[in-house]
């Protein structure tokens, strides 16, 4: 497998990662608290900053081709991991996990993604360099699943109704009842999980779930492991502030699953055609930034239309009262 960064960088790259989320849970999220929407826009604004800098690092020492595959697979996993966002609220539901604890369980959640991700980009870089054929079964998986959300329920994945998740539950021993924000607990001797615990293994497995999906469309953009692993990482950092940004405003993106759906219909199809011919990445850029934006704008019309016929029809503004 071969890349543009030097081991060096590799270690360097990973020891920032540590440090952030070092920083992020020890200083400033170090007792548990409510994410307010205006704490969780600025650290979003943190993380997307910190991700466009080191983007322009990436471009100033690897040159502008480099720089773009890296904004185009970081704009791609960003894009694609606003459905763990809706699986997320699905879950916190499900289990009632009180609001202060729910930053808790997605540190841990973002930091086994971290490890997953490299664990999928360098089997996903193995299987391509020693099989070029996988690129057509990566390019038709992705045309295959954006082409289901045009036609799949609402209904979002509920893992934690599985039968195998439900028997994982009844073999750990466990508390019935939350302990604070401890994903474990001793008592009598025993160490026990807490409702947590089972919070953070389902939001884990959503994880590799839509990696399954997300790691090969940048595969779509870039062969270099590096720049697709840290893509990956760079969106994955951000993703727990956008939750709480996104968590009340779910039900107004009603069009972005069709954004989502085809933006991996046009990066599956980029794979398929990538023998006959090129799509140069700033072309690909624009195209998923187009359908990603075009989709949200579509959801927020819609939805104030919407509000605009009720308020019409009641004769009132529904906070009005």
């Amino acid at each position: 497998m071969t890349t543009v960064a030097s081991p060096l960088v590799w270690a360097a790259f990973v020891v920032v990662v540590l440090g952030l989320l070092a920083l992020d849970l020890g200083v400033f999220h170090r007792k548990a608290h409510e994410v307010r929407v205006r704490e969780a826009a600025l650290w979003s604004a943190v993380w997307i900053f910190l991700s466009l800098a080191f983007g322009a690092v990436i471009w100033k020492a690897y040159g502008r081709q480099i720089g773009l595959e890296f904004l185009t697979g970081y704009l791609i996993e960003w894009s694609l991991s606003v459905d763990n966002v809706f699986v997320w609220l699905v879950l916190f539901t499900t289990f009632s996990v009180p609001r202060q604890y729910q930053h808790r369980v997605l540190f841990w959640g973002v930091l086994g993604a971290v490890v997953l991700r490299g664990i999928f980009v360098a089997v996903g870089a193995a299987a391509l360099a020693r099989f070029e054929w996988m690129l057509y079964v990566f390019g038709a998986m992705l045309v295959f699943t954006g082409a289901k959300l045009f036609w799949k329920s609402e209904d979002e994945p509920h893992i934690e109704r599985s039968r195998w998740f439900r028997a994982f539950a009844r073999a750990v021993p466990s508390t019935r009842e939350y302990r604070g924000q401890a994903l474990a607990v001793r008592e009598n001797h025993r160490l026990l999980a807490t409702p947590l615990f089972f919070v953070l293994v389902a939001v884990e497995l959503t994880d590799v779930m839509f990696a399954v999906d997300s790691v090969p469309a940048i595969f779509a953009v870039t062969r270099d492991p590096f720049v697709v692993w840290s893509s990956n990482v760079c969106a994955i950092l951000g993703l727990r502030s956008m939750y709480f940004v996104l968590e009340r405003a779910v039900g107004r993106l009603q069009y972005l699953r069709y954004g989502l759906g085809a933006v991996l219909v046009f990066v599956g199809l980029k794979m398929l055609a990538a023998h006959y011919f090129h799509i140069p990445t700033l072309v690909s850029l624009a195209v998923v930034s187009g359908l990603i934006a075009g989709s949200a704008l579509l959801s927020l019309w819609a939805s104030r239309r919407e509000e605009a016929r009720k308020v019409r029809e009641g004769g009132f503004p529904a906070d009005g009262l």
